[in-house]
Parts: C-alpha cells; sequence; structure tokens
C-alpha cells in the first residue's frame, strides 16, 4: 500500500483534533468539577443524575413540608398551653371567690378578671398562621369566634375535615387541631359563672365551678397529649429526611463529581501526548524544497 504525504498530513491532523478535544474535556471536567456537562458526554451517568436529583428535590420539598408541620403543631402547642395557663388562674379565682369570707364586691372584682380571661380565651381561638386560622378546620379563612359566639358552621365542620400534610413519600400527617368544643365549653363556663356571681351564688355553689374547670383543663391536656404525639412523629420523619438527604447527595457525587487527582493526571498525561503528537507531527511533514535551499 502506498503511503502518500497527503494521507500522513491528514492522519496527523486527525489525530491531532482528538487529542485536542480529549485535552479540552478533561479541562472542562477539572473547571466544573463534573463528569459530564452534557447528556452526550456519558448517557448512563446523566440518566441515573436525573433520577438522584429528582430524589434530592423530593426530600428537599418533604422538609419544607416538615418546616410547615412544625409551624402548626408548635402553634398550636402554645396556644394550649396559653389557654391551659388562663384556666389555672380562673380557678384560683373561683377558689378565692368561692371563699365565705369574700364580700359580693370583691366577687364582683373577680368576676371582672374573669371576663378579661374569658376574652383572652377567645382570642386565643383565632389565633392564626399567616392568615389562617389553625381551628377552623379546613375553612381556614373563617375565624372561629366572631365576636357573638363560636361559628356553628366552623364547629360541626371542624372535626370532620382534618388538614393534612405530606412529610414522606405517601406518609401524610394531620397538622391541625379541633378543640372547638372544649373552647365552646370555656367560654359557655365562663359566662355562667358571671351569671352566678352577679346573682350572688353562695360560695358553696360557686366552688362548683372548679370542677368544671378541671374537666375542660382534662380536654385540654388530652388534646395537647394528641399535638405532642404529632410531634414527636414529625421529629423521626424530619430525621429520616436528614438521612435520606444525606445518602441522596452522596450518591450525586459519587454519580457525577470527578476525582480531582485523578482527573488532573490524566490531563497531565493527556498534555504529554499532546506534545509528543506536535512534536512527531512536525517531523513527519515532508519538507519543502525551500528547506533543501536553505
Amino acid at each position: 500500500m502506498r503511503v502518500t504525504q497527503s494521507m500522513l498530513s491528514n492522519n496527523m491532523l486527525k489525530n491531532l483534533s482528538y487529542s485536542y478535544s480529549k485535552l479540552g474535556k478533561l479541562q472542562e471536567q477539572i473547571n466544573t468539577g463534573k463528569k459530564v456537562t452534557r447528556p452526550s458526554d456519558d448517557p448512563v451517568v446523566a440518566m441515573k443524575g436525573i433520577s438522584y436529583r429528582t430524589e434530592l428535590n423530593n426530600v428537599e420539598q418533604f422538609s419544607r413540608n416538615i418546616g410547615e408541620a412544625y409551624n402548626w403543631l408548635d402553634t398550636t402547642d402554645d396556644t394550649f398551653d396559653k389557654i391551659g395557663a388562663t384556666l389555672q388562674r380562673a380557678n384560683e379565682l373561683i377558689v378565692q371567690a368561692s371563699s365565705d369570707t369574700t364580700t359580693p364586691e370583691d366577687r364582683t372584682k373577680i368576676d371582672a378578671e374573669l371576663q378579661q380571661l374569658r376574652e383572652h380565651v377567645q382570642n386565643l381561638a383565632n389565633t392564626k398562621i399567616g392568615d389562617r386560622y389553625i381551628f377552623s378546620g379546613t375553612k381556614t379563612t373563617t375565624a372561629p369566634y366572631d365576636g357573638n359566639g363560636y361559628d356553628t358552621n366552623v364547629v360541626d365542620t371542624a372535626f370532620k375535615n382534618t388538614i393534612e400534610i405530606e412529610v414522606f413519600d405517601g406518609i401524610n400527617i394531620q397538622i391541625n387541631s379541633a378543640p372547638i368544643d372544649i373552647l365552646k365549653n370555656i367560654d359557655d363556663m365562663f359566662t355562667q359563672i358571671s351569671s352566678d356571681i352577679s346573682e350572688r351564688k353562695t360560695g358553696g355553689e360557686l366552688s362548683s365551678h372548679i370542677q368544671t374547670i378541671d374537666l375542660n383543663m382534662n380536654k385540654l391536656l388530652e388534646e395537647r397529649a394528641n399535638i405532642g404525639a404529632r410531634q414527636n412523629r414529625v421529629e423521626l420523619m424530619d430525621e429520616r429526611l436528614q438521612s435520606q438527604e444525606i445518602i441522596a447527595t452522596k450518591r450525586m457525587s459519587e454519580n457525577e463529581d470527578i476525582d480531582y487527582e485523578k482527573a488532573i493526571t490524566e490531563m497531565i498525561t493527556q498534555e504529554s501526548i499532546h506534545r509528543a503528537a506536535l512534536s512527531v507531527g512536525a517531523r513527519i511533514v515532508q519538507p519543502t524544497l525551500v528547506d533543501f535551499l536553505r
């Protein structure tokens, strides 16, 4: 087979072009820190990368959902805590009012504070997160207490409709609570106390409200225990998500990120090969007539 100068030149240019391309790819990998910058570089790595990135995006979304769940549950628990403190103060006042040494005038003053406590509970019933009422079931734009009493529509639907949020793939947790009956009973209790004091009931008759306060306190504690159980569940899911995020990030890094030491070594080797190719190519190219005349 006859090898011509044109064949040598063409092969040399083709090999130099391939060498340039390989050297450029190694430089690009080192600059970006990634094995592939486009799917055509390695379709398998690219497809796995899409899968891992989707998994990581899902984990990040679930983490945001858990943040929302924490917000609702923590706010609900804090509200229950404040209502409980209000009932404790009401209990102290009723004990004081039940004493036979307390005058009717003193009981009127006690009732004035009790009614302030009642309004405080009404305000707590309308606790909001952003622009959403947390004790209105799915009717989050409707206040449970409208100024004249508790909205009967909210009372009827709060128990039927729950707000759930997805905290993991296929796992939903209820984030709202429906203590409307407790709040309404507390409000009725304060109304009855005020009525009994205005009617100048005896200390023994007023003391019966202590049992009512205890009953409402126990119901409130039961509801708060339910919230605490859900808070614990959310914390467990949060820990699981954090582990899942670490695993997904590690997998994605192993799939896409380069080994810098290996890549730099390959680039130095390729540079040496490329320089050698340039040197050999210069020797292979046939000298011209001008070269002989020098």
